[in-house]
């Protein structure tokens, strides 16, 4: 599998995320339920109990075998939350989705932007992936403003796309690829060069 160092701007960093962060993202996802439980992943088979060390174990797995990567965000050091790539598809697509997570005491803090934006670049110039993914809940709006704020493209609405919160969920569909951003995602943003209207979501 690729290099995947630890990569950083300012306070937030994201690295791959190691058996030893199990206690302190299970704190963190306790802590954060009422928050987080909205914009969780479900089973529509029903609920299974939820084991992290597990979970990082399989993360660790897809990630040898080239099917994702599986980060951990921190902020100034601390565990600030997860993010995802996962279904990473080699061959003539080259893509990949983004999915993540972050604490309610760093939202608002540039956590989520700054690590999709270092996500996206790491997997576009150090893995040579194509396409970027991010699928979200229409009612979502901080997550839309992530999007829109990194100019991560519009590409359309998926109806009951994915079961979140016990039920399967309506999700928009944004996308970047690699022409998008030849100097980086996060170049792009920091430099204010996103396009105004990028992440917009067609009305009517």
């Amino acid at each position: 599998m690729e290099s995947t160092s630890a990569h950083s701007h300012g306070l937030v960093s994201i690295r791959l995320v190691r058996p030893r962060d199990a206690r302190t993202l299970q704190n963190e996802l306790q802590t954060n339920r009422t928050w987080l439980r909205p914009w969780e992943a479900t089973s529509p088979r029903g609920g299974v109990s939820f084991d992290m060390r597990l979970s990082i174990r399989r993360l660790l797995q897809q990630y040898r075998d080239g099917g994702g990567v599986p980060f951990v965000m921190e902020y100034n050091g601390e565990v600030a939350g997860q993010l995802n790539v996962w279904g990473i598809t080699r061959g003539s697509l080259e893509s990949a989705t983004i999915g993540y997570w972050v604490s309610e005491r760093f939202a608002g803090r540039g956590v989520t932007p700054v690590s999709v934006a270092l996500a996206t670049d790491m997997c576009f110039f150090e893995m040579g992936l194509h396409r970027m993914e991010i699928c979200i809940r229409p009612e979502n709006a901080a997550s839309l403003r992530v999007v829109q704020k990194l100019g991560f493209r519009y590409e359309g609405f998926r109806r009951r796309y994915i079961h979140i919160d016990g039920d399967w969920r309506d999700h928009h569909a944004f996308a970047l690829v690699r022409e998008d951003v030849p100097d980086g995602v996060l170049k792009r943003w920091t430099e204010g060069r996103v396009p105004p209207d990028a992440g917009a979501i067609p009305q009517g």
